[in-house]
């Protein structure tokens, strides 16, 4: 071994024994650093990841998206439903319309091609939502929307009934509109009056001609005198 070595390297490390060990060691452990590295950086097979399919969308959870996807309309229709309307009156086209669910009157002016100039429609709720099977009228004066009332707002106080009627001043067409009072007792009344120049109370009617015990009970509650 040690004739083997070359000669700058015997003349280097006295080719001592403990220096052909020492440089054994690191040959071997060179070539195993060396064998290690090149087994580390062989090329390997790389496996494909399987692919997933898309998971099923619940039918619950697409039922509730689908009224959240719809576009929001201006009078709020929903799906393909249409109400039956008829315009008549001052438009250009009068008849009937088949529009949307949820379409306002000026649709329905629209789709009657428009109010004729010069026609008032002060009293014509253009914003209001239209129900099928009702009549837009156009410059008449303004009704009331089907289906009753105006929503939110109650019936209105009852006007004070009205008082007793004066005998004293009541003409006869007044007088003709009381109970069981026709045009003839009513002329008898002012007659009555005019004689005795006036009603002092009201029992003096009893003695009005055709005047009845029966017909003053119904009339002593209604006049005065």
């Amino acid at each position: 071994m040690r004739e083997r070595l070359p000669l700058w390297l015997q003349a280097r490390c006295g080719v001592e024994p403990r220096t052909v060990a020492a440089v054994s060691v690191v040959l071997v452990a060179a070539v195993g650093f060396a064998g290690q590295q090149y087994w580390s950086a062989r090329p390997r097979a790389v496996t494909v990841p399987a692919l997933v399919a898309p998971g099923v969308v619940p039918a619950a959870a697409t039922a509730t998206a689908e009224p959240a996807a719809a576009p929001a309309g201006g009078g709020g229709a929903a799906g393909g439903a249409r109400i039956v309307v008829d315009v008549s009156g001052k438009v250009r086209d009068p008849g009937v319309r088949r529009l949307p669910a949820g379409s306002r009157v000026e649709d329905a002016l629209a789709a009657a091609g428009g109010v004729r100039p010069g026609t008032d429609t002060t009293g014509l709720n253009r914003a209001r939502v239209l129900v099928d099977g009702e009549q837009v009228l156009v410059g008449a004066p303004a009704q009331p929307p089907p289906g009753g009332a105006v929503a939110g707002a109650g019936p209105g106080p009852a006007g004070p009934a009205p008082g007793p009627l004066s005998l004293g001043s009541a003409t006869v067409a007044q007088l003709d509109g009381l109970p069981g009072v026709g045009p003839v007792l009513a002329q008898h009344i002012v007659d009555f009056r005019t004689a005795r120049g006036g009603f002092r109370s009201v029992e003096e009617l009893r003695q009005v001609d055709g005047i009845g015990e029966r017909r003053f009970a119904d009339l002593r509650t209604r006049v005065r005198p």
